[in-house]
């Protein structure tokens, strides 16, 4: 028998020291950074939508148009920093890609740009121009590509080509917020009722874009063991409402979504389906129906998603009522309209695209008029 010495070829004993000081200390400022960014911006206004006393329900908005980029995305590109810095995945000097319709990507681009860091955002040529003005503004670069279904690929290829990081929104949105509280969403919406006269509201509505935000308001929900149930609204064509419906998470329509922000063509990797107690469908001329009559009669001007969030919002509210049910229900309002003036609130693009807003808007001022549901073409 015969032993090896020291010098007989062995490498794989020893000590293996990747510490990188330097790193690690821009990484302890950067992480600094993006906390700072929470405590100033994540407490977001929850507004009382009117609603006739004499029904004995409460509707409320959680405004998220008010964070730094003017939407509920600021919370996920925060997150998502946040993931990939503790995680050691974006250093100092990385280029940080996205595969962001644009809200996402915008709210990305200020964290970038926050950091020192460049970002590119791939989308589709479709997305509104005031979004990649946006993204544009906050010193990001956008990558164009035919269709939706092509930006997955896009953003990976691009951020392997460059050496950087792909913060892949669609897969990891559900587990880089800490959905027991940390000032999450839902956390800050039930410190926000306390006071209220229904602090634990009978539904919470969201939609789904990446799942993210029904995934971190549905697991609160159980761990704070609240009886509060989850909507989740999801637009015509998206593949989430049939995935849920039928059990498929396989469901696929292919079909990019008119409401941006909400809606996928593909099940997204962070829906969580299991955690969602009910779901609706939102006809898309519903969707914009519903947030041009949050204008007319609050003045609040909000993009397509808040009109789909408030389209079922009011359908469970007039469910209550038609059950002499008293209590509260709380929604989103997604961003703002500003970034719609040429799509949404132009008749001349709503009607190229087939749409007539005019049973929708029926149903929704017979119900405030009278609390009874209607659905459009139902006699309304």
């Amino acid at each position: 028998m015969s032993s090896a010495g020291p010098d007989a070829g062995t490498t794989d004993l020893g000590d293996v020291d990747r510490s990188d000081p330097a790193g690690r200390a821009w990484v302890d400022r950067a992480v600094a950074a993006v906390e700072a960014d929470a405590r100033r911006s994540a407490d977001t206004h929850l507004l009382v939508h009117p609603l006739p006393p004499q029904w004995g329900v409460d509707l409320y908005l959680k405004d998220e148009s008010t964070h730094p980029t003017g939407s509920l995305k600021h919370r996920l590109a925060r997150s998502l920093f946040l993931y990939g810095l503790c995680s050691g995945q974006i250093t100092e000097g990385s280029t940080v890609v996205e595969a962001s319709s644009g809200s996402t990507a915008v709210s990305e681009a200020y964290f970038a740009r926050m950091l020192g860091l460049p970002f590119v955002a791939v989308m589709p040529r479709s997305t509104s121009p005031e979004k990649v003005a946006l993204i544009e503004f906050h010193g990001g670069r956008c990558h164009f590509v035919d269709s939706a279904a092509e930006i997955y690929d896009a953003a990976r290829r691009l951020a392997a080509e460059c050496g950087g990081h792909y913060l892949d929104q669609f897969t990891y949105a559900e587990r880089a917020t800490d959905w027991r509280g940390n000032n999450n969403i839902a956390e800050s919406v039930f410190e926000q009722l306390a006071l209220e006269r229904h602090p634990v509201p009978e539904w919470v509505v969201v939609g789904a874009g990446t799942g993210g935000t029904s995934a971190t308001i549905g697991r609160y929900l159980r761990y704070r063991r609240l009886p509060t149930r989850l909507a989740v609204v999801d637009p015509e064509g998206s593949s989430f409402y049939p995935s849920w419906r039928d059990g498929d998470p396989t469901a696929a329509t292919g079909r990019p979504s008119r409401i941006e922000g909400i809606g996928r063509p593909r099940v997204e990797p962070s829906f969580v389906p299991t955690i969602v107690d009910r779901m609706l469908c939102v006809p898309d001329a519903a969707s914009l129906a519903a947030m041009r009559h949050l204008e007319r009669i609050t003045g609040r001007r909000a993009g397509g998603s808040t009109g789909t969030n408030l389209w079922g919002a009011y359908q469970l509210v007039a469910e209550m009522v038609a059950a002499g049910r008293s209590g509260s229900v709380v929604t989103l309002l997604c961003d703002g309209g500003e970034r719609y003036a040429r799509t949404y609130y132009s008749d001349d693009w709503v009607a190229g695209q087939g749409l007539d807003l005019s049973p929708p808007t029926a149903t929704l001022e017979h119900f405030l008029a009278t609390g009874e549901w209607r659905p459009p073409g139902d006699g309304a």
